[in-house]
């Protein structure tokens, strides 16, 4: 890897290096059907439908799906992937060893796993409306009524993709902390888990794997909280990770 003295074009040699490794990964394929199978599901379901839906119930219904449960599976699977490239291959000593600071080689990895996430919202504010689309020639009884209006939907989706940065900081810090992939899909399955079965606590304001879906919340007032502490919180802890990784000497 060649390394300029230039800290910022180090960097961005650094940023590519990672999204050269992303492409031999399944990274990719993991963002491509994580929202084709919500697309998949909104199909199926408007086929057995017998009278039309408003396309707005459509596209909160897939809204809904990823947020609840999707984006958070998706996000632990991809953040034990991104880390594992390295912890797989024991190569942290040769990274450290190279001459840059050491927080940008976790601040690369950050940025992927953003990227992919928007990338996955993206794909799903494409998809969605496609399969209401399809479904709707197949099964003309249940029709998609009303107008499609896109800008509410990618507004929510972008209210959850930065609402998810919380949850995304965890699970990332957790999958580069241990070599081991077993912790971090524990403990994103755990928390996916009590996020569904608590879905109408209190206390799920506060619950990073249950943060997005609050976006999608009747109280404007728990929702706009929500946002405010997966994107503040998020922010906080993708900070502190960087710092705690870079004075790290070893990963294990």
């Amino acid at each position: 890897m060649h390394l300029s003295s230039n800290p910022a074009v180090g960097f961005a040699t650094v940023l590519h290096v990672e999204l050269f490794k992303l492409r031999r990964s399944l990274a990719l394929l993991l963002a491509l059907i994580a929202p084709s199978l919500i697309a998949l599901f909104v199909f199926f379901n408007l086929l057995r439908m017998e009278k039309p839906m408003a396309w707005s119930m459509s596209l909160q219904s897939s809204a809904a799906i990823w947020a609840f449960f999707m984006l958070p599976m998706s996000v632990t699977a991809l953040t034990a992937l991104v880390a594992q490239m390295e912890h797989s291959a024991r190569s942290w000593d040769g990274l450290h060893s190279l001459p840059l600071p050491r927080w940008q080689l976790y601040a690369a990895k950050l940025i992927c796993v953003l990227g992919l996430v928007l990338a996955m919202s993206l794909c799903l504010a494409i998809l969605t409306p496609l399969a209401v689309a399809l479904a709707s020639q197949f099964n003309p009884a249940a029709a998609a009524s009303g107008a499609l209006e896109m800008a509410p939907y990618l507004g929510l989706l972008g209210r959850i993709f930065l609402a998810a940065w919380l949850v995304i900081a965890v699970q990332l810090w957790m999958a580069l902390r241990f070599s081991s992939f077993v912790p971090a899909l524990a403990l994103g399955i755990g928390g996916t888990f009590f996020a569904v079965v608590a879905t109408s606590a209190k206390v799920g304001a506060l619950m990073p794997w249950q943060i997005p879906v609050n976006q999608l919340a009747a109280d404007p007032a728990r929702a706009d909280f929500s946002l405010a502490l997966g994107f503040l919180g998020g922010c906080l802890i993708l900070a502190m990770m960087l710092r705690q990784l870079a004075r790290r000497e070893w990963l294990g």
